[in-house]
């Protein structure tokens, strides 16, 4: 199942900055994994803001929802997911 998800984050302007540097690293690390795993096969930022953008491919919500949650960053995000369906004018869509 494809989903479309949108993460704002939100880190707080008094977070120790060590501890800053520490989460936006292991978020990194943890995104490039789950490229590299075929989970999140797409990823793009949002001009002007702190948030991005991207495609994920899992079998379920709740697959879903552990990725999104395993991300060091996930209790600054406000997350919103769309389902994703195939379009049938597509030129990728199979035909039948």
């Amino acid at each position: 199942m494809l989903f479309h998800v949108r993460m704002d984050v939100s880190l707080p302007h008094d977070l120790d900055p060590n501890r800053r540097a520490e989460l936006v690293t292991a978020e990194r690390e943890r995104a490039l994994e789950l490229q590299k795993l075929g989970v999140w096969p797409h990823l793009w930022r949002v001009v002007g803001q702190n948030a991005q953008i991207g495609v994920f491919d899992v079998p379920s919500n709740d697959e879903l929802h552990a990725f999104l949650s395993s991300l060091p960053l996930w209790e600054f995000m406000r997350v919103e997911v769309t389902p994703l369906a195939q379009h049938p004018s597509d030129l990728e869509a199979p035909k039948s």
